[in-house]
């Protein structure tokens, strides 16, 4: 124990903003929708935020871990920068409870020691900056909860010329959205699923605040925004809903916005059901492309054909992936298609793609007090 009676070391202690204090003594905070109302010393859902001397604070603030150097296609981010590497790194706690966490020892953990890394805002920007990361990812666990580090983070990279790129669920309120994503260049969000039921008893959450962080990203930010949703066999893969969940990107979003469809793998409190066949990967996409979506991809399987982005207006291959990967490169300098001069959404180097490829790179920072 600290002396703050936190199970944190006092320098990663802060006091956050989100927060209000209710007529019957607790302090209700106001980052996220679950709303926890703690009394003095208890902890939020997602860990990492506590009521500590009358206020809400941070108990994880410049701590991570881990950090490593990864292609940014494995967010998976396959319009934004393809080919260059990114800095990854999370904390510890999670605002959702999904059943099937496939990173479930990281977002699920309440212990300290999973917080084995240490290192401020601007060296981890300068330490991006010297790997040639063209940017910082904020992956592993949702950044939401770590609010005021990832921000920090945000800004000393913007300062460095490195860019920023959340990987989130989304599970967050309009006001600290709106500071969060000022801050932010690209965002992966993962759309569980598309009905209140799923996301209540597998996530213990809701999909309305989910589908207000999309449009907001979407129609209020210039920020590059991907979807993520992994399919479960029996719980979020049937017609009906991919068909409604595909829909809805498309008016709402725009037939632009590149949808992935990952393959699930039994983890966490969910080992009852079976890998995620590739016909549903597959047959998820054929439904996605039907419905009008231009770039849709599947993920944890395989399969270079669907990995690949084909232009929207001759189908010819403008960048082809095997996995993380880059093979042929069809675009010019202002990301048009060479074969026909349309435009590919994105955001592309001039200099053309990167070629970090698939390696993986741990980076360890010094111990900090």
């Amino acid at each position: 124990m600290s002396e703050s009676g936190l199970a944190a070391p006092e320098e990663s202690i802060v006091p956050t903003k989100y927060w209000q204090r209710r007529e019957d003594g607790r302090i209700q905070c106001d980052l996220c929708p679950r709303f926890c109302k703690l009394q003095e010393g208890q902890r939020g859902l997602c860990f990492v935020r506590a009521r500590h001397g009358g206020q809400i604070v941070l108990t994880t603030y410049g701590r991570a871990s881990g950090f490593c150097v990864d292609p940014i296609e494995k967010k998976p981010l396959n319009h934004y920068y393809p080919g260059t590497s990114v800095l990854s790194f999370g904390t510890a706690g999670c605002n959702l409870a999904c059943r099937f966490c496939q990173n479930w020892d990281i977002s699920k953990s309440r212990e300290d020691d999973t917080l084995t890394d240490r290192a401020s805002p601007e060296a981890i920007a300068q330490r991006a900056a010297d790997l040639g990361c063209k940017s910082v990812a904020f992956t592993y666990n949702d950044p939401v909860i770590f609010h005021e580090f990832a921000i920090a983070v945000a800004a000393a990279c913007r300062a460095r010329g490195v860019k920023t790129v959340a990987v989130t669920a989304g599970y967050v309120v309009a006001e600290p959205r709106t500071e969060f994503y000022a801050h932010i260049d690209g965002a992966n969000v993962d759309l569980k699923g598309f009905s209140e039921v799923f996301y209540r008893r597998a996530c213990a959450g809701r999909l309305g605040p989910v589908l207000e962080t999309l449009e907001y990203i979407h129609n209020e930010t210039d920020v590059w925004l991907e979807v993520t949703t992994l399919l479960i066999p029996g719980l979020n893969d049937s017609v009906a809903e991919l068909d409604r969940l595909t829909s809805w990107i498309v008016e709402r979003l725009g037939p632009d916005v590149p949808l992935h469809f990952t393959a699930f793998h039994p983890d966490f409190k969910m080992q009852d059901r079976p890998p995620t066949p590739r016909e549903t990967l597959t047959g998820a996409r054929r439904i996605a492309i039907g419905n009008g979506l231009r770039y849709v991809y599947t993920g944890n399987v395989s399969d270079a054909a669907s990995q690949t982005t084909y232009c929207a207006d001759c189908d010819g291959v403008v960048i082809e992936r095997d996995g993380y990967r880059l093979g042929r490169w069809n675009l010019d300098d202002a990301g048009h298609c060479l074969s026909c001069g349309s435009d590919c959404p994105g955001e592309f180097d001039p200099a053309g793609p990167g070629t970090w490829g698939a390696r993986r790179l741990p980076v360890h920072f010094a111990q900090q007090r």
